[in-house]
């Protein structure tokens, strides 16, 4: 019995409680249930686990970046100064809460599959990686509410949240979506849909008589901005070599000098500091987004394979860029509007709500931007065109700003942290989950429930009274670019009859001539 009991708690404790082994145990089971050689099993499992451990290794060092930037914002500014990073959060997250987040998604997985069995709601929420955020967000901020000796209740309730707003998040999005894509084939499974909507909606209010972001001419100097990893990068040796700067004249030299540990000992040494710090975190995030990659690599086929199998029919949805290519401008104007956005609202947290109520300072985080903002931007622009684009873009990067210094009241000792969740989803469901299980257990425990219920309540009336009778957003801007659309038809068609009627008059003379 001695033996059963050891056996017993060292698979619970030495492989089911390492976050590492269990993603790995995932994956192989998914690749069992879909039949896949052993040889395919066996590699699933390890690279699921090796991208886990990965992501670990990517954190430490977007850590040590974060840990200078956030005393040279401090010592600038006398705030504390946060960048918003899902990967980052996550990853510092993991080593405490990497376990119950596993269990979480696994759970939420099942929910999910079911609810999509026997309900309207048939969406499949196939965004791996947002999985893994959602399911950390929700373990981390259910173990502050819950406390660390009831972490059975932090999975169960944990499960049921996320198992809902993966449902029901593509639902309340999916007009705009079909908008965007003309079809209803697929959905976007992507967390800042509090983004998408209220850009779509904000296009259908502005943008009734706006022409197509796809009708302006980009120039190719811009394309870089494209590429998310050279893009945040960009954005952090910016933000580094400004405070680090501005740090300057408000703090004595060795108090500066101290901050690396590299030691400078002059002011070039100390800015060239900032600047391979800023570098760093742009390798710690490529090496995060690689483990994540890994990771998916895996999970998602698993996932897919067993969803088709128990729901036959339902709907996928999928990351935020497979609507990039509806609208490539849209992304690119809406992911600059974004952080013209975010730069307002980091002003008036820095000017206002900072000095009042002690909110951190926001900093604009580059991935966020990039992929909410380019996705705003596309509802926006499916909507509202250039207008919808802009102003929605731009009211998205408000909203990621906002609402990351609401969700970090309830992140518990991860509140201080340099960095914490960045897309709106996340937030606003953070808060509110987390503001609800402050209030107690027990009541806290109820009270999610009954707030995951109201949710599932309001996405399945939605889902049955809008989306199913084929409710189109935008009508009068969708009736004006076809509009415009039959004019160039006409005037390009009156061209080619001039052209043909020029290239005649010359025959015919050239003929006279003759």
């Amino acid at each position: 019995m001695d033996v059963l009991v050891a056996i017993l708690n060292f698979i619970s404790q030495q492989i089911l409680n390492v976050p590492a082994y269990l993603i790995g145990i995932i994956a192989a089971v998914g690749l069992i249930a879909l039949k896949r050689p052993v040889g395919q099993i066996v590699s699933g499992a390890l690279k699921a686990a090796m991208g886990y451990l990965i992501l670990g290794a990517g954190a430490n060092v977007v850590t040590a970046s974060l840990d200078p930037f956030g005393t040279l914002v401090y010592k600038a500014t006398g705030a504390q100064g946060v960048v918003p990073t899902n990967e980052v959060i996550t990853a510092q997250a993991a080593e405490q809460f990497g376990a119950q987040s596993a269990y979480i998604i696994v759970l939420s997985f099942i929910i999910m599959l079911l609810i999509a069995r026997f309900t309207p709601l048939k969406y499949i929420f196939l965004t791996g990686h947002h999985m893994v955020f959602m399911s950390m967000m929700l373990a981390l901020v259910l173990s502050v509410g819950f406390g660390a000796s009831n972490q059975l209740l932090v999975i169960i309730v944990g499960a049921l949240l996320m198992a809902v707003v993966m449902v029901a998040m593509p639902a309340f999005t999916q007009p705009f979506t079909n908008r965007v894509t003309g079809s209803d084939k697929i959905s976007v499974g992507h967390f800042n849909s509090i983004g998408y909507a209220a850009s779509g909606a904000i296009g259908c209010a502005v943008g009734k008589k706006s022409k197509s972001t796809e009708d302006i001419n980009f120039p190719k100097s811009l394309s870089f901005l494209r590429d998310s990893m050279v893009s945040t990068t960009l954005l952090m040796v910016v933000l580094y070599l400004i405070f680090a700067v501005w740090a300057i004249f408000v703090t004595p030299a060795e108090e500066l000098f101290a901050i690396f540990a590299s030691a400078p000992t002059d002011y070039g040494a100390y800015v060239m500091a900032a600047f391979a710090q800023a570098l760093q975190f742009g390798i710690g995030v490529s090496i995060i987004l690689y483990g994540v990659r890994l990771i998916l690599g895996e999970l998602v086929p698993a996932f897919q394979g067993i969803a088709q199998k128990v729901v036959p029919g339902a709907k996928p949805a999928l990351d935020i860029p497979i609507v990039f290519p509806y609208a490539p401008n849209a992304s690119l104007i809406g992911f600059l509007s974004s952080f013209a956005g975010g730069l307002v609202a980091l002003g008036i947290i820095a000017l206002w709500l900072g000095p009042i109520w002690g909110i951190a300072l926001i900093l604009p985080g580059m991935v966020p931007h990039f992929f909410d903002g380019g996705g705003a931007g596309v509802f926006g622009n499916a909507t509202g065109g250039r207008r919808g684009a802009v102003v929605g873009g731009f009211v998205n990067g408000m909203l990621i700003t906002f609402l990351p210094a609401s969700l970090m009241g309830v992140m518990g000792a991860y509140g201080v942290s340099n960095s914490t969740f960045g897309d709106g989803d996340f937030c606003w469901y953070g808060s509110i989950v987390g503001r609800i299980v402050n209030i107690g257990v027990m009541p806290g425990a109820i009270g999610t429930i009954i707030f995951a219920i109201i949710l599932f309540a309001a996405a399945w009336i939605w889902q049955v009274k809008v989306v199913n009778k084929g409710w189109q957003p935008a009508k009068q801007h969708f009736a004006f670019i076809e509009s415009v659309k039959a004019e160039e038809k006409a005037l390009a068609a009156k061209e080619r009859e001039a052209k043909k009627a020029a290239r005649a008059a010359q025959q015919t003379s050239d003929a006279a001539q003759q």
